[in-house]
């Protein structure tokens, strides 16, 4: 599961502008860029991706909010630093990887002819995209950005392993709680926007 597979010249193009563009292309059109831009394989695209996007949800959270950075060691630059070498090398690839592993055994009891375990690492590497801005101090963003990445993923499981919508947000349900409810904060924005409006 945590193997990087590197093809060059299949499936996603790599560097700055490559991220950029996978970016843009699963915010506007999620169901072509699952169909064309996730192949077997081909995960280390996907998994910089989402290190990026992690790098970036935290990176902003701290700017904002520097009370949120952990007390590590060394004052809170070097706190900050340290925690964004944990984040980027340590905490999102395993996330990652934990979660696909959860999505894999998932998938296995709804779909029968299913795609192989690279392309759902790449599902929910690329379903992450909108938590990019989830770093910044608006409950109504955070919510939103987790709300639509869960969307993405179950757009992105239906179309890459060729199921139903229905089928892929039930495999979809735990992997998404996990992901965009707990580690991109979905829950807690939800929560807080609900109180604003006095639902809750």
């Amino acid at each position: 599961m945590t193997t990087w597979v590197e093809t060059p010249g299949e499936g996603r193009e790599r560097g700055p502008i490559g991220l950029g563009r996978a970016w843009v292309e699963v915010l506007v059109r999620p169901r072509g860029f699952f169909r064309a831009g996730v192949v077997p394989g081909d995960q280390a695209p996907g998994l910089v991706f989402a290190v990026v996007v992690a790098l970036t949800f935290v990176a902003t959270r701290f700017l904002v909010d520097p009370t949120s950075v952990p007390a590590v060691q060394g004052g809170p630059a070097l706190s900050a630093a340290l925690t964004l070498l944990a984040v980027g090398l340590l905490v999102a690839p395993a996330t990652l990887h934990l979660t696909a592993a959860i999505q894999t055994l998932l998938l296995m009891l709804v779909v029968s002819d299913r795609a192989g375990v690279s392309e759902t690492v790449q599902t929910i590497a690329y379903a992450t995209a909108p938590c990019a801005l989830a770093g910044l101090p608006f409950p109504t963003v955070r919510a939103g950005c987790a709300l639509y990445g869960a969307a993405l993923l179950v757009v992105g499981l239906a179309e890459v392993h060729g199921t139903s919508v229905a089928r892929a947000a039930v495999a979809a349900l735990v992997p998404a709680a996990l992901v965009f409810g707990y580690a991109f904060g979905g829950f807690g924005a939800i929560i807080a926007v609900a109180r604003a409006w006095a639902v809750i």
